[in-house]
């Protein structure tokens, strides 16, 4: 159930999401796309103001945010909803080399080829109502503009910098 994110990086990452559950940094797929829409209306000073706030922040923390321990709430909502995980910070992470443009991503099937910065702003799927991707896991990866939605990439079981 672990995918690596190695190839033209300075430090390959493994990834493992069954442990994401306890991340504070995941986003209920539900609401991921209709914050989206509501981000889209927003003006850009706004966009611009929020966009600083977060940089400020990642740049600030030096360890990932982690929940040390979930309430009775916590613990059901996780049991119940499905969900996503930002891929950006564990690309940054890896630091891909400067030559570094795209990522292959390798499943059971075809391999699919992206753009690097497609790839940071990417979400994986993880759970479905609180369980692990059993079908075509361990993660599927959804754009960040909802573009593929309906038809996510499923069963990537590695993430290679190209």
């Amino acid at each position: 159930m672990i995918i690596q994110i190695k190839g033209k990086v300075n430090f390959p990452i493994t990834l493992d999401p069954t442990v994401w559950i306890f991340d504070d940094r995941k986003i209920i797929l539900e609401e991921l796309f209709i914050e989206r829409e509501t981000e889209e209306k927003k003006d850009d000073a706004q966009k611009t103001a929020e966009m600083f706030d977060q940089e400020i922040y990642f740049q600030t923390k030096i360890k990932p945010p982690v929940n040390q321990s979930l309430n009775r709430f916590e613990r059901e909502k996780a049991l119940k909803e499905s969900f996503v995980m930002p891929l950006d910070s564990f690309v940054t992470n890896s630091e891909p080399e400067d030559s570094a443009n795209s990522a292959r991503l390798k499943t059971d099937g075809d391999d699919i080829i992206i753009s690097l910065e497609q790839l940071r702003e990417s979400y994986v799927r993880f759970s479905d109502k609180g369980k692990q991707l059993a079908d075509n896991g361990p993660i599927h990866l959804y754009f960040g503009d909802g573009s593929n939605t309906e038809n996510p990439f499923k069963g990537i079981k590695e993430i290679i910098i190209e």
